[in-house]
């Protein structure tokens, strides 16, 4: 067994200054103090959330109640 250095970019695991044979099995160890940083540092730069709320139109329920009263749905 042999230890590289490696770095997440975009939820993959890049090594670096290492040459691996494709399909190469490889396990991956992150230290707690690590991970317990990256998570925090995500956090913070995480983009704040937009929440848009749509409120429905009654008049398209009615149209569309009135146009299947009619006859012209589906036609």
């Amino acid at each position: 067994m042999r230890a590289y250095k490696g770095i997440v970019e975009n939820g993959v695991v890049v090594l670096i200054g290492a040459r691996l044979p494709e399909g190469t099995s490889v396990t991956v160890t992150v230290g707690e103090a690590e991970l317990l940083r990256a998570r925090i540092t995500n956090a913070l730069n995480r983009p704040r959330k937009v929440r848009v709320r749509l409120k429905p139109t009654p008049g398209l329920l009615a149209e569309a109640a009135l146009l299947t009263a009619v006859g012209e749905v589906g036609e």
